[in-house]
């Protein structure tokens, strides 16, 4: 008998989100060293085998969705090689897609060049998202090096609950009640758009980066600090302010960006939860530009600060999704949905800090490390942040063309310009 897994509510949304993005979230680890092909062979199939949704293919019969665990070969999850320009081939592995109907859910690709390793992955959305990311590769990694040194297999791995519900566990029962009882839904929507070029079937994917010297964090943060804003609200000013001067919105006009928020923080403890989404959004608002990009800063601390008082911050809404998708047949859910729902046409996410020694193998911290959230189809964009050893990369996915590669630069060039307006001041 076949073996199936329950599609929880955010699977199901991030199969819904089809039709704005490839749902693929993207990692880009290098080392100074050769890794053991044999050994990461191993570990992957063991990582695999703990978390059976990574096998997995989504079925959708229209009524009903679920996961169904489907067997695989080593060979189709890692592929390994030594290519001439290694760039070019991580940005080709990088920026492929998965099907959701796919046998596997996520890829490796190891890149040998020169005596040292580059390290890629691709997953899909619907499997986790880049909270849990991050402690998958912790886990792989600390495993990696368990097994390689020390013989220990390679199996230690949360498992457990992927249910939405969980987000409710850390409050307490009254709480949880009126958290469960929140159906409104609270997005608006914002017509201002990124100035990308139109959609056209010869657009094809690309990653775009921006990296920022290791002294612009610790300015960040004693600026940020000045002006009572969170690095995050830095760049989000940066990043609202650049938006303006590209796309020449009028100063007056009030513009939307979405900021990506960790449900977790609703929680209990995680340790016994299996690999999930719990992401929601944040939208903040400015009324107009600024004055100057100071006064920007304040208008998003003030939007930012509106959701932070609300203890339920990105729950609202939730339980009418899941009612959505509970009374009716999948497909008439998802035309139900798509009609109440607003996905934001610019968003941010910030994932945080890549932590070098939760990464490190066989005592080899990551000489760079690197993570960009899926690959978004015009009009809509992401812009994702990460930082490692201080320093912040600033990456956008788009499916698009030369054009939209030069207007997605000329946005980099900008937030940089603005970022150091900040933070030289």
């Amino acid at each position: 008998m076949k073996r199936k897994l329950n599609a929880e509510l955010w699977d199901k949304m991030h199969y819904l989100f089809r039709d704005f993005n490839d749902r693929m979230v993207h990692v880009e680890l290098n080392y100074d060293f050769v890794l053991d092909v044999d050994a990461l062979k191993t570990v992957i199939i063991c990582a695999f085998e703990k978390v059976p949704v990574l096998h997995s293919k989504f079925v959708d019969k229209k009524v009903s969705t679920h996961w169904e665990v489907m067997p695989y070969d080593i060979d189709e999850v890692l592929t390994v090689s030594e290519p001439e320009n290694l760039q070019e081939a991580v940005d080709d592995f990088l920026t492929q897609y998965i099907p959701p109907e796919s046998h596997i859910q996520m890829k490796f690709a190891l890149f040998i060049k020169d005596s040292k390793s580059t390290l890629c992955m691709i997953e899909n959305h619907m499997c986790m998202d880049g909270g849990d990311l991050k402690y998958f590769l912790k886990s792989f990694c600390e495993n990696y090096t368990n097994y390689v040194e020390n013989g220990i297999s390679p199996i230690e791995y949360r498992t457990g609950s992927r249910a939405y519900t969980d987000v409710y566990t850390g409050f307490s029962k009254m709480e949880s009640g009126v958290a469960q009882r929140l159906f409104k839904n609270i997005n608006a929507r914002d017509d201002h758009k990124f100035p990308l070029t139109s959609d056209s079937i010869r657009d094809a994917s690309f990653i775009a980066r921006k990296k920022f010297s290791d002294d612009v964090l610790a300015k960040l943060k004693t600026k940020g600090k000045e002006l009572g804003a969170t690095i995050n609200e830095m760049l989000l000013t940066a990043y609202f302010y650049s938006v303006y001067e590209l796309a020449d919105f009028p100063a007056s006009d009030q513009v939307m960006i979405s900021s990506a928020i960790d449900l977790r923080r609703h929680m209990g403890s995680v340790d016994d939860k299996g690999f999930t989404n719990h992401t929601a959004w944040m939208q903040c608002a400015i009324p107009q530009r600024g004055r100057d990009i100071f006064e920007t800063v304040q208008y998003v601390v003030r939007s930012s600060n509106r959701f932070k008082k609300d203890k339920f911050m990105g729950l609202y809404g939730l339980p009418l999704l899941n009612f959505g998708y509970s009374i009716l047949p999948h497909v008439a859910s998802e035309e139900i949905i798509k009609i109440g729902y607003s996905n934001p046409y610019m968003a941010m996410s910030n994932i945080g800090v890549l932590n070098g020694k939760q990464m490190s193998l066989s005592g080899h911290e990551p000489i760079d490390a690197f993570m960009s959230g899926a690959v978004k189809y015009k009009p809509f964009v992401l812009l994702t942040a990460t930082t490692y050893k201080n320093v912040i990369t600033l990456s956008m996915c788009v499916r698009g063309n030369d054009k939209d590669k030069e207007i997605v630069n000329k946005f980099f060039d900008l937030m940089e310009k603005n970022i150091n307006t900040l933070i030289d001041e």
